[in-house]
């Protein structure tokens, strides 16, 4: 937790004030028992009635004295712990999203989202702990034994023995509980992963009638957790009866020889009233230091796991050159490039070398797993190359700033991705300053228009969360749309047109290929329809370049590409085509 703590910088003041006012509460909890010596010895055994009524009233002054005080502390510990909170969410998030693709494929969505919102609740509340009760806790165990000395130096000696056995129970119960915690984190991720794809695929489970099968699947998870909750809950169960053993034994020390000096005269009641009421208020504390050891153990498990994601740095880091500086040698170009993923046994790309021209369509073709995606992913720098040199204008694209390398490019994903807001929000998202004329371009390019036109409140129609109230060709179109708003220099169609039918996708290559004239078009798909009219097309076998050349060429001269041909077009069609 020691590296997360410059993230209190701001709260300095509620780290300071907050713990004072607990201290003060603490002082007036410790005052009360000397009162309450007062009140036995003077005013019960003199049967002064006007003095324990003036001592009473004294007690209920210190209560509400220390009620203000606690009310206080609570404020503060509130804006500390909810400001530290919001802090480190935002922290996170913005870390987060300077992840590559590669960094987000290392962790995981579902364990991503559980460390910014479950950790991080965690660490939260610690931090509302340690303020309220870290100072207080420790202040009335150190302070009650002060005070029993003050008043019986030799009876004090049970505080002494019974305290450090207390702290050591503490300590191994703490000792064994922070693997189980760190394990229950990890299983609430499994959680998260289950709901998630369970909620997102929702559609897919009810049409193959998965449902029992998929609850079962959480139900197995759930109670994998409970299991470990229940061992570490067996643990921590101990915690209580172990500390109220040993204080119950030191009150009954303290009554049986309490009551021994009180005959010989050593000592009175009333101080062995405060000495019970001493041993009360360490039961007090102890309960709240039970509590915080379950709290902070949490807590350090999830301060482990949100450092893990904090010392992660991405590798795509910004480069000194600008768009500006960059020349027109090619558009772009792949020398040597290598790619395997994280873990991977073998390189999703091989050894790809070419060269695609300014203003050229090309198309990328290949089998299911043939690198395809992997290949355009490395042109926006999705992803670094492992070995070998992407360019655009002849300059690295690790040379490049990042967020001006991506506004020279528009990528249309594989899976069409829209966000909750209208359709024109959406589009503009690839350019936030695009006109009403402009978005009308892009929807007319990318067959959207007549669509969209036929909502009731057209480019200002409500896109639902995850898209559902479109379909998968509407949300393809838009997303194309979305890409070519802002005019990209490369434009990228990841298998984007796979929901069209063949008659709107030949409308869609036709307008992109009239209408985005000067922009290099790379365009990935598994239909040869789609491709086959493109500049030139690279075929994709295995993770290498199996083969570039035009339509005619690759037919007769290149096998791979004429097996692809073969398996959706007849041999007349392949032949004329």
């Amino acid at each position: 937790m020691r590296k997360l703590m410059h993230y209190l910088e701001d709260f300095k003041k509620e780290f300071i004030l907050g713990p004072f006012f607990k201290f003060v509460e603490a002082v007036f909890e410790l005052i009360v028992p000397l009162v309450m010596v007062r009140i036995i010895d003077v005013g019960v055994k003199n049967s002064d009635v006007s003095y324990v009524l003036k001592m009473g009233g004294l007690m209920i002054a210190l209560g509400f004295a220390g009620f203000a005080a606690s009310l206080i502390c609570q404020r503060y510990a509130a804006i500390a712990s909810q400001g530290f909170g919001t802090k480190m969410r935002n922290i996170l998030f913005e870390h987060i999203n300077t992840f590559s693709h590669a960094e987000i494929d290392r962790f995981g969505t579902p364990t991503l989202i559980t460390r910014i919102t479950n950790d991080v609740n965690q660490l939260q509340l610690a931090v509302a702990m340690f303020i309220r009760l870290v100072v207080r806790s420790p202040f009335l165990v150190i302070g009650s034994i002060i005070m029993t000395m003050y008043i019986d130096f030799k009876l004090s000696i049970i505080f002494l023995i019974a305290t450090p056995i207390i702290f050591t129970i503490l300590y191994l119960v703490m000792n064994k509980s922070i693997p189980y915690f760190r394990l229950i984190q990890k299983k609430l991720d499994k959680i998260s992963l289950i709901t998630r794809e369970n909620l997102s695929g929702t559609r897919v489970i009810r049409a193959f009638s998965k449902q029992e099968a998929d609850m079962e699947r959480f139900h197995e998870i759930t109670e994998d957790h409970t299991a470990t909750s229940i061992e570490v809950g067996k643990i921590s169960a101990l915690l209580n009866p172990l500390t109220q053993l040993t204080i119950n034994l030191a009150i009954v020390a303290i009554v049986w020889f309490g009551g021994g000096r009180v005959d010989s005269g050593a000592m009175t009641q009333g101080q062995v009233i405060a000495f019970v009421n001493y041993m009360a208020q360490i039961i007090l504390a102890m309960v709240l230091v039970a509590n915080l050891v379950v709290i902070f153990t949490r807590a350090v498990a999830s301060a482990d796991r949100i450092n893990e994601v904090l010392d992660v740095k991405t590798n795509i880091i910004d480069g000194n050159m600008n768009a500006e500086q960059a020349s027109t040698e090619s558009k772009i170009e792949f020398k040597d490039v290598f790619f395997a993923y994280e873990n991977a046994s073998q390189h999703a790309i091989k050894d790809v070398n070419i060269k695609i021209k300014q203003g050229e369509t090309i198309g990328v073709i290949g089998a299911t797993g043939s690198g395809k995606s992997t290949f355009i992913n490395l042109i926006p720098r999705l992803y670094d190359a492992s070995k070998g040199d992407v360019l655009i204008d002849g300059i690295n694209v690790k040379d490049y700033n990042v967020k001006e390398l991506r506004q020279k490019i528009g990528v249309v994903p594989q899976r069409a991705a829209l966000f909750k807001g209208t359709i024109n929000e959406n589009i503009r998202w690839g350019n936030e300053e695009a006109s009403e004329e402009e978005i009308s371009k892009a929807l007319d390019i990318a067959q959207a228009t007549e669509f969209v036109n036929g909502l009731s409140q057209k480019g200002e129609s409500m896109v639902s969360q995850g898209a559902t109230n479109l379909s998968g060709g509407q949300k393809q179109r838009l997303t194309i749309a979305r890409a070519l708003v802002g005019q990209p220099e490369i434009l990228i169609l990841d298998d984007s047109a796979s929901a069209l039918d063949f008659a709107t996708d030949a409308a869609l290559r036709k307008a992109i290929k009239e209408q985005t004239k000067g922009s290099t078009v790379v365009i990935v798909s598994q239909r040869v329809s789609t491709v086959m009219g493109a500049d030139r097309i690279l075929v994709l076998d295995n993770g290498r370049a199996a083969g570039i050349g035009t339509h005619d060429q690759l037919k007769e001269e290149n096998e791979v590409y004429k097996e692809i041909c073969l398996s959706q077009l007849s041999e007349e069609e392949v032949a004329t085509s």
